[in-house]
């Protein structure tokens, strides 16, 4: 079993996509362990896009991280952090394949709708840095049972 992270983006909240998402991973039998909203400070946006910081275009995406709240989910399952790259699509919408989150849903590469970790090292840095390991759930699904 693998945990990861995902961030429903300014985007989603502010066109109501957020149940929508939610739905797409819990149809893959993603099991949510851990949810918040929570807005976004510069120094989370800058630790969490640091390799961005010398970017000219970083301070447009400080200022669309903080737009509103974002939704930070914590989901595990078999194959999570492939799973949910796949099911997210390619980074910009106009290159992801219809039936991905971002080719349904995404609009612009600036508001591409979901942040998803890439790797399990990125995984483990990344929900260290948005939860508390204690405030993880962890509790049994009706599918654990049948299969």
């Amino acid at each position: 079993m693998q945990t990861t992270l995902i961030l429903l983006k300014p985007d989603t909240v502010e066109r109501s996509l957020i149940g929508k998402v939610i739905a797409r991973l819990e149809n893959k039998w993603l099991k949510i362990v851990w949810l918040k909203m929570m807005q976004l400070d510069d120094s989370i946006i800058e630790e969490h896009y640091d390799f961005l910081a010398d970017k000219p275009f970083f301070p447009s995406i400080k200022s669309y991280m903080k737009r509103t709240p974002v939704v930070a989910l914590a989901v595990t399952g078999q194959n999570a952090i492939a799973t949910v790259r796949t099911l997210t699509g390619a980074t910009n919408p106009a290159e992801a394949l219809p039936g991905s989150i971002r080719g349904d849903f995404g609009l612009t590469i600036d508001g591409n709708i979901i942040h998803a970790s890439d790797s399990e090292e990125n995984a483990k840095i990344e929900l260290n840095r948005f939860f508390k390991w204690e405030n993880i759930f962890d509790y049994t699904k009706i599918i654990d049972i049948v299969l």
